[in-house]
């Protein structure tokens, strides 16, 4: 299938979303779409899909146009597009989501189950998914559930198949899988328009790339005729140098003590310090209890046994929770922004007030509207927040300035100690910066930082140390002097850098 998308032109109210902007997909190729948060990519997808209807402009299939008016218009011409937030039904089987929509009935319009069964076992051996038909979603892992969405695409005899974000929480040997079905697949003829951030997964799978910026087409090039650093000043519009620009900072008094931290079924005998000024990184596996550990140490999850010290004074577990933590000055920017860092359908100035009522309010402990408009103006320009204004939903803000107004709903609050938890998560290479420059500002103020990613280039490049987690244990903690990703990972799947 060939798809040639010319002249694209949409506006949300008075905001110019895409620009005349344009698209070319020829049959066969995996060809990946980049720009940074906001460059329009997934509204492009969307008008492809008859999500969302274009203002002006012209999509052509096999050189027909069509207009699509929904979705399943689109499924049925042979687009299919998985969305970084899964469509899954949790609570329906592996079979049951597979088929839905496109049941199966026999001549008394009885569900041919016998019939349904067989074509599922069928395109789960084709794919190389070893899964029971009749297991509910909700018991599969995150990459499991991308592949029965892939799985049902093919199914539905999909020729382009749209992947949004896909790795984003996917273990390693989840991405080797996937990659593999994708090779699999386009070796069938179908072909592939793959949306994502990591450079190194472009450079690894696709074949062709097209940059977006600012709702415009860029350039469009072949995988093998480009570099990173040419992507990212296509997509930016500048170099950014250094990623990291890592500061070595003078490391202060120790601010946070956890001494054999112990949560049943989620990790034992965790023991770590972090000192103002520093920046300690966190990695393991995708499972090995990271965030667990962090929920504990924020009040989230009650922990069993263990001690804790904040500012050299011991924290009474037994009824510590997040209010005593921000008490203590601690804060929490979690993995799961749209879950829990953010009220999605709220605005930037209603997700503000939630954590900072003593600076929007009077001295009659009532809110103050003159204050609360000047917190996020304030927090607009000082996180370089694309936006309208305070009222902008934050729902229709990109990932990466979603991820900008829970740094300030927590910044503002002047934190001791910050905990974040995969922190440039689907976040664009030029948010990715600015949020590795707040990080440094921090740690020069004498913050101490506890940064959780999945991520090991961060980790290794924003770091002071990197404490090691392994099945809900401490399995090293390495110097900076001393990091390498193969140790980190080697200590990450139980070996020891030491042998």
């Amino acid at each position: 299938m060939k798809i040639a998308m010319k002249g694209i032109t949409k506006r949300f109210g008075d905001a110019l979303v895409l620009d005349n902007a344009e698209f070319l997909l020829s049959s066969g190729e995996i060809h990946a779409l980049m720009g940074e948060n906001g460059a329009g990519k997934s509204t492009m997808m969307k008008i492809l899909t008859g999500v969302y209807t274009r203002d002006s402009g012209s999509i052509l299939i096999n050189g027909s146009e069509v207009c699509f008016s929904q979705p399943k218009e689109a499924e049925n011409a042979g687009i299919c597009f998985v969305y970084q937030e899964l469509n899954s039904l949790l609570d329906m089987t592996v079979e049951e989501n597979i088929f839905l929509g496109r049941e199966i009935y026999g001549r008394l319009g009885i569900l041919n189950r016998k019939m349904m069964r067989q074509k599922t076992n069928e395109v789960l051996g084709f794919l190389g998914v070893n899964l029971n038909p009749d297991t509910p979603l909700q018991e599969l892992s995150v990459g499991q559930r991308q592949l029965v969405e892939i799985a049902k695409a093919f199914l539905g005899k999909a020729e382009v198949i749209i992947l949004d974000e896909p790795t984003a929480a996917l273990t390693e040997n989840e991405v080797e899988k996937l990659f593999d079905i994708i090779r699999l697949l386009k070796a069938k003829g179908v072909s592939f328009i793959y949306i994502s951030h990591r450079m190194e997964e472009i450079f690894k799978i696709c074949d062709r790339i097209t940059v977006m910026r600012d709702g415009r087409y860029i350039s469009s090039l072949p995988v093998k005729d480009t570099t990173p650093d040419e992507l990212i000043k296509l997509m930016t519009g500048r170099e950014l140098g250094n990623l990291f620009r890592k500061k070595s900072v003078p490391q202060g008094d120790v601010l946070l003590e956890v001494f054999q931290l112990t949560k049943k079924g989620m990790f034992s005998d965790v023991s770590f310090k972090v000192h103002a000024g520093e920046i300690l990184g966190v990695a393991g596996l995708m499972g090995a209890g990271r965030s667990e550990i962090m929920k504990t140490v924020f009040g989230s999850y009650r922990a069993d046994s263990g001690k804790m010290f904040a500012g050299g004074k011991e924290v009474p577990l037994r009824k510590y929770n997040p209010e005593k933590a921000r008490a203590l000055g601690i804060a929490f920017i979690t993995e799961d922004r749209k879950e829990e860092g953010l009220m999605i359908s709220s605005s930037i100035t209603g997700n503000l007030d939630l954590t900072n009522f003593p600076i929007i309010s009077d001295a009659r402990f009532l809110m103050n509207r003159r204050k609360e408009k000047k917190l996020a103006s304030d927090a607009i320009s000082e996180f370089r927040i694309r936006c309208t204004g305070g009222e902008h939903i934050c729902g229709n803000l990109s990932g990466g300035n979603q991820q900008k107004v829970v740094f300030a709903k927590w910044l503002y609050t002047n934190p001791k100690i910050l905990i974040l938890d995969e922190p440039t998560r689907g976040v664009d290479v030029g948010a990715k910066q600015e949020i590795y420059g707040i990080i440094t500002k921090l740690v020069q103020n004498g913050t101490a930082v506890i940064m959780v990613s999945s991520e090991l280039p961060e980790v290794l490049g924003m770091s002071d140390r990197i404490l090691v987690i392994h099945e809900g244990k401490v399995a090293g903690l390495v110097e900076r002097s001393n990091a390498t990703q193969n140790n980190i990972m080697t200590l990450a799947t139980g070996g020891n850098i030491n042998e």
